[in-house]
C-alpha cells in the first residue's frame, strides 16, 4: 500500500512541474528578449517524463519523474511593426518584431490535462488511504 502512495506522489510532483512550465510559457508569450536583454523571443519549455527506476514496486508499479525540461526550437512569429524599438533593422525581416511561437489554446489544454492527472492521483491516494483504514478496522 505504501508503494501506491509513493507512485501517486511521484506523479503529483511531475504534474506540478508540468503546470509550472505551462504557466511560465503563458507568462512569457510576449517576451521578445532573453535574460541578457538581447532580442531573442522566448522559446516554450516542455517537461519530459520517464519511469523512475528507483521506485519500482513488487507488483511492477513504477513511479514517474521528470527526466528534463526541453526548450522548443520553433520559428518565431513575426509581426510587422516598423516603429517598434525592437523591430529588425535589416535583412529579410526588416521592420518585423519576433514574438514567441506559443499557442495559448495548446497551453490551456495541456494545463487542463495536467490538472486532471493531478486530481486523478489525489483520488488514487484517497482510495489507498481508505483501503488501509478499512483494513485496520477489520483487524481491530
Amino acid at each position: 500500500m505504501l508503494s501506491a502512495l509513493d507512485v501517486s506522489t511521484s506523479a503529483l510532483v511531475a504534474q506540478r512541474i508540468r503546470l509550472n512550465t505551462i504557466s511560465g510559457n503563458i507568462a512569457n508569450m510576449s517576451s521578445v528578449r532573453n535574460e541578457n536583454g538581447e532580442m531573442q523571443p522566448y522559446q516554450a519549455r516542455y517537461p519530459i517524463f520517464q519511469t523512475d527506476e528507483n521506485m519500482i514496486g513488487p507488483d511492477g508499479m513504477a513511479g514517474v519523474k521528470v527526466a528534463s525540461v526541453e526548450t522548443e526550437e520553433a520559428e518565431p512569429n513575426y509581426r510587422y511593426q516598423p516603429d517598434h524599438p525592437l523591430a529588425v533593422k535589416e535583412g529579410k525581416w526588416k521592420g518585423y518584431v519576433a514574438y514567441p511561437s506559443i499557442n495559448l489554446n495548446e497551453q490551456f489544454v495541456d494545463a487542463l490535462e495536467s490538472t486532471r492527472a493531478y486530481e486523478a492521483n489525489l483520488g488514487v491516494m484517497e482510495v489507498t488511504k481508505n483501503i488501509g483504514r478499512q483494513s485496520l478496522s477489520i483487524l481491530a
